[in-house]
């Protein structure tokens, strides 16, 4: 039996309907209106820091402390889905990212001969490429005309591709040391964006939430040495601007 074409257009827009008619407003005469759910497309390119946080850090059992961070300027570029309805928005993101980072202390050495410690400075130096995934939440508290100024958040799954990714350890007693990354990770987004009409600047903070990294290896420069380990947990915090467009 031959479906009507009447019959199947009216199911399409059945279906098409929620989709374009998905939140109401007052009307002039007091009732409610449908305000319609549009969405579009865009794209954005920028810079990022990267400001790696060492929990737990220790070499040879010996807490390391006072660690400090070294901005280095990373740069990524996306692609992403807005969907409006009304003020709000719900934006899924996917992201090309190299990130890097530095990371330098101070490590005890041996008694000097007047008594007191021998310090050398070492470094851990960064520099991961990633593909991340964010899907956030926003409003826009001002949405006038060509002008919107917004506020969002929400999660990002990050992907770390590990055989371009590198992690370079300098001025350490052990040789041959290699830091295992997990693949997978997790963090939260937080951020505010400014348009004007299709242009857009976009600064946001990523917060990590997982430890990023599965162990490090290494072997000693003293094969007497007992213990040699080098142990961590990193999270990486991401600072990043932008500039974009919506098509």
């Amino acid at each position: 039996m031959r479906t009507s074409p009447f019959l199947l257009n009216l199911c399409l827009l059945l279906l098409c309907s929620p989709l374009l008619w998905g939140q109401t407003k007052p009307g002039n005469d007091g009732k409610k209106e449908e305000q319609p759910v549009t969405a579009n497309f865009g794209a954005k390119a920028g810079f990022t820091a990267a400001l790696s946080l060492l929990n737990d850090f220790s070499i040879g059992g010996t807490p390391v402390e006072q660690v400090q961070n070294n901005y280095k300027v990373g740069y990524f570029a996306s692609l992403f889905m807005r969907i409006n309805f009304g003020k709000h928005f719900l934006q899924p993101e996917v992201s090309y990212n190299v990130n890097q980072c530095d990371v330098s202390f101070n490590k005890p050495g041996l008694p000097s001969a007047a008594g007191s410690v021998a310090t050398t400075t070492a470094s851990i130096e960064s520099k991961i490429h990633s593909i991340d995934i964010p899907v956030i939440y926003g409003y826009n508290f001002i949405k006038t005309g060509p002008y919107a100024m917004s506020a969002f958040g929400g999660p990002k799954i990050r992907y770390i591709w590990r055989d371009k990714s590198d992690v370079t350890f300098r001025n350490f007693d052990q040789t041959n040391i290699h830091e295992e990354l997990r693949p997978l990770n997790l963090s939260f987004t937080l951020g505010v964006a400014v348009a004007i009409s299709r242009i857009f600047f976009d600064f946001r903070y990523d917060i990590g939430l997982l430890d990023m990294s599965k162990g490090v290896t290494c072997q000693p420069a003293d094969e007497s040495e007992t213990d040699n380990t080098i142990r961590f947990r990193r999270r990486d915090n991401i600072l990043s601007f932008s500039l974009g467009v919506f098509f």
